[in-house]
């Protein structure tokens, strides 16, 4: 499992240009089932996903298309985990440790 934080690089006047097209972005990539839950940090300079995948550098590849990132408005970083507890919700996404 993946943390991607998300930070801006650039003015929030620069960055709601882009905002329609990065929020369609997760959007597909929400129904697509390989980000669970996506959002806005608090104060308003970035932003976080919880994404699944097995390869790190599909991820990493992933995040290269996001908009905002094209647009060179904002950078990640991707941070990958064991989810060895979860929620009753997320037990499907619950993963061993390797032996």
């Amino acid at each position: 499992m993946f943390i991607l934080e998300l930070s801006y690089t650039a003015t929030l006047d620069r960055i709601d240009v882009e905002l329609a097209d990065h929020i369609a972005w997760v959007r597909s990539h929400i129904e697509s089932g390989t980000f669970l839950v996506a959002g806005r940090k608090v104060p308003r300079e970035g932003g976080f996903i919880l994404a699944v995948g097995d390869d790190r550098a599909e991820i990493e590849a992933l995040v290269a298309t996001d908009p905002f990132l094209l647009a060179g408005l904002a950078e990640y970083r991707v941070s990958e985990f064991i989810a060895t507890t979860t929620a009753p919700a997320l037990d499907g996404f619950r993963q061993q440790l390797p032996a």
